[in-house]
């Protein structure tokens, strides 16, 4: 089985108010994407990784890969404009060799071997794997998004949570269901992978992701990131 990794790292991240690309932001002094790409690396599954980042930031990156010596990188790329023209890129530059693609989003620095493996092991047998944990929030379907239109936004039904979960990355494929979901769909705008191949009408399975797994997108999710990470340095101090 040889399985190929697109880490997206093109995106500048305008909500994160800030002049560096999230991608670069540091925890703990060490660059965001770093974290999964350290996991990826040494993941005995994972053959190669495609990096996909933005003309801003290619040189900046190339440096970095080689200061923390990421070994399994084929090739580095230039993504688009919206997430899926970043991964488009990313399957240009598959392996031929290549039978799963796992993708990820490089602002979600807690991924680890475990969760790696289990999706991987679950796309191996269906075709289509995904990261999920229920939802904890009470969930409701309204009308009148706008959030300026204060009062104007009209609850339609309450959504059950046993029926809902939180959906993260890494995301794994067949190489050729992704491609042919990308090909057919790939214009369309989605938040994720997996919503191009449910428009195949193929079946995507969800295996146990982790609430720890969390997507920095907002200076809030940064006091978070940091909180996670002392947590982690407290269990690493006591479990030795």
């Amino acid at each position: 089985m040889y399985v190929s990794a697109i880490v997206l790292a093109a995106g500048l991240g305008m909500r994160m108010k800030s002049n560096t690309a999230k991608p670069l932001l540091e925890l703990n002094s060490q660059p965001i994407l770093i974290y999964s790409l350290k996991v990826l690396n040494k993941h005995p599954l994972v053959r190669d990784i495609i990096l996909v980042v933005n003309s801003k930031n290619f040189h900046y990156i190339s440096r970095l890969l080689e200061r923390y010596r990421i070994k399994k990188i084929k090739n580095i790329v230039l993504g688009g404009r919206l997430r899926q023209d970043s991964v488009r890129e990313g399957l240009k530059g598959l392996d031929r060799r290549t039978d799963l693609v796992l993708i990820h989003d490089s602002v979600r620095p807690f991924i680890n071997g475990r969760i790696v493996s289990s999706v991987i092991r679950q796309a191996q047998k269906s075709g289509a794997a995904i990261l999920g944990v229920p939802v904890k929030a009470t969930i409701k379907q309204v009308t009148g998004h706008r959030p300026q239109a204060t009062g104007k936004i009209v609850v339609e039904k309450t959504l059950n949570r046993e029926n809902l979960r939180e959906i993260q990355t890494p995301q794994v494929f067949n190489k050729d269901l992704i491609i042919e979901a990308y090909n057919k769909y790939g214009r369309n705008k989605v938040t994720d992978d997996a919503s191009l191949v449910e428009k195949l009408g193929k079946k995507v399975n969800i295996v146990a992701g982790s609430y720890k797994n969390i997507k920095i997108t907002t200076p809030e999710d940064l006091v978070v990131a940091e909180a996670i990470l002392k947590s982690q340095s407290v269990k690493s101090k006591v479990q030795s």
